[in-house]
């Protein structure tokens, strides 16, 4: 049974939640972050946590509208989520407080991966939950080229 409003809270906040307990933890490298060489295009810092906020909540709609289907492939679809929801949440700690950048770079390789393997889940059953977690997708194409980017820099 799919409650619509309390689902749609309940998804939204779980990854806002995830992205806010992972930059708490990482807050400390976010200082170090400011000294480093950067690649162009690179958006200054009070970007970051606005655009993160708003795929958080994309996220959460999209993965509440998975949940609220009636598919059998629902199951599958949310490990995947949750899956990369994990990888993403490790993503700033192994960047930002442990300063591992190429590491931090091979790990958002395998989120990608996740996430486009979520994408596809999600698109066999609603393709408007699927077209709300493009721009996550881009924006992690975007941060895979900062990453590595910052690495290259900063050998």
């Amino acid at each position: 049974m799919c409650r619509r409003k309390s689902t749609y809270v309940t998804a939204i906040l779980i990854p806002l939640a995830v992205g806010g307990l992972s930059a708490l933890l990482s807050r400390n490298g976010m200082a170090a972050y400011q000294t480093l060489e950067k690649p162009p295009l690179s958006p200054p810092g009070v970007v970051f946590p606005i655009v993160w906020s708003i795929l958080y909540i994309l996220m959460g709609i999209s993965s509440a509208m998975i949940w609220c289907s009636e598919s059998q492939e629902k199951p599958q679809a949310l490990k995947l989520y949750a899956a990369q929801l994990a990888v993403n949440f490790f993503w700033s700690i192994i960047f930002f407080a442990f300063g591992w950048r190429l590491f931090a770079f091979f790990w958002l390789l395998l989120l990608l991966v996740l996430t486009a393997k979520m994408v596809k889940s999600f698109y066999q059953i609603d393709k408007k939950a699927a077209y709300l977690q493009i721009p996550y997708l881009l924006w992690l194409l975007f941060a895979a080229y900062l990453n590595f980017g910052v690495w290259m820099l900063n050998r």
